[in-house]
């Protein structure tokens, strides 16, 4: 990760009071006091009652409003006021490291049960799960005690689903339907499997960076050898030392601080369209699941380093020209360096085959699908047995045409 470098002097926060060194600063007061959320402080928990029929409030992905399921009454979201912020990345890693921001494994080790202030149920929140539902009436709960805590990064943004339910489970028909070889109990997943809306915990990076390298730049030619039958053409590459500066600029770059899921298959879900992330609140997680992040600000950067260099070498590449290039030294200096913690969401499939879990992912707003799915072995013994009598049909078919000629 980049040099964690002495701070500036600190400067006078700006006319609109918002101080960018206060890494752990809360959601504003104006949002809490609009919040439909009734908070239960015995409980550390929320959930959001309707006002018209003191039934259950959910986010409606399709009227992006706060619906009743019973009445059908809309009441719009009390969104955090101003604009979504970058926070300093240097600040918060140097919290990080002076412990005075918990670690995710010591501040949620073990289960938290809460007890349903609508229907007296319990529902048990295991690890990094934020809010859910309660397995009895269906209310949404959150709970209150982590997105609270003074020495948790609070979130900055949500990206809130566009992709409802209806359309996602339309996305994951089609998806399955494509899989020839997937077992017909896997394509029957709305009677065996779990399909959950679900918001992940990311942390996205922004730098900017200048890179002083040094290299060579290989030209290729060809010439002629040899003489008579063995005159031949052959290439070579000639090379000439360069050196050189270039600029780069990163703006969200999203990592996923969640743990337990396909990584891979995930981030082939990219790109997340983050510039249209909204101020957090935490109703639009009411109705859906919701995680906090497993691993934190600093343990995130390493991969978001790794893909910021990546990209300075192809810049690099650019600026050698030439047919080939070679870099023998890179020196990055990271300026401005800043992050946000986000929660984007997923349509979330898992169906167990073979006592194996099978995931199958939904971006959900743009729609892109990814995911694992099993094989039947029936099936495929089937296409292979069709496969060689066909096979068998057609050599019989050919001798007898042949012998009937002769």
């Amino acid at each position: 990760p980049p040099p964690l470098q002495p701070p500036p002097p600190p400067a006078a926060p700006p006319a609109d009071g918002f101080d960018p060194g206060a890494t752990l600063r809360r959601g504003s007061d104006a949002h809490e006091q609009e919040s439909l959320a009734m908070k239960h402080a015995t409980e550390q928990s929320r959930t959001y009652p309707c006002a018209a029929c003191g039934g259950e409030l959910h986010f409606d992905i399709a009227t992006q409003l706060l619906k009743c399921e019973h009445c059908g009454n809309t009441h719009e979201l009390a969104e955090a006021t101003g604009e979504v912020r970058e926070r300093d990345l240097r600040d918060a890693l140097r919290l990080v490291r002076e412990g005075k921001v918990a670690r995710t494994a010591t501040f949620l080790d073990g289960e938290k049960e809460v007890v349903c202030q609508n229907c007296g149920g319990h529902t048990t929140f295991t690890g990094t799960l934020t809010a859910d539902k309660c397995p009895y009436c269906a209310t949404p709960i959150q709970r209150d005690d982590v997105h609270a805590a003074p020495d948790r990064l609070p979130v900055d943004a949500v990206l809130p689903f566009s992709v409802d339910r209806k359309s996602a489970e339309g996305l994951i028909d089609k998806w399955i339907n494509g899989r020839w070889f997937a077992p017909s109990e896997f394509k029957t997943y709305n009677r065996t499997g779990s399909f959950q809306s679900v918001y992940m915990a990311y942390f996205t990076y922004d730098a900017d960076t200048t890179t002083q390298y040094s290299g060579q730049r290989g030209t290729t030619r060809t010439r002629t050898v040899g003489s008579g039958d063995n005159r031949r053409t052959e290439t070579y590459t000639t090379w000439a030392n360069v050196r050189g500066a270039v600029s780069n600029s990163f703006d969200d770059i999203p990592i996923l601080a969640n743990e337990g899921f396909e990584k891979k298959r995930i981030d082939k879900l990219e790109p997340w369209p983050t510039h249209d992330a909204k101020p957090y609140s935490a109703e639009y997680a009411a109705g859906h699941l919701a995680r906090t992040y497993d691993n934190d600000v600093e343990e995130c950067l390493g991969e978001a380093t790794t893909i910021m260099e990546g990209e300075i070498r192809s810049t690099i590449h650019r600026d050698i020209g030439g047919d080939q290039q070679r870099i023998s030294h890179m020196d990055i200096s990271w300026r401005e360096m800043t992050y946000k913690h986000i929660l984007l969401p997923l349509w979330l499939l898992t169906v167990i085959y073979d006592q194996r879990p099978f995931q199958v992912y939904i971006n959900g707003v743009t729609g892109e699908v990814h995911g694992a799915r099993p094989y039947s072995k029936v099936k495929i013994i089937a296409a292979v047995t069709v496969a060689i009598l066909l096979v068998i049909i057609v050599i019989v078919a050919v001798q007898a045409g042949g012998g009937g000629s002769g």
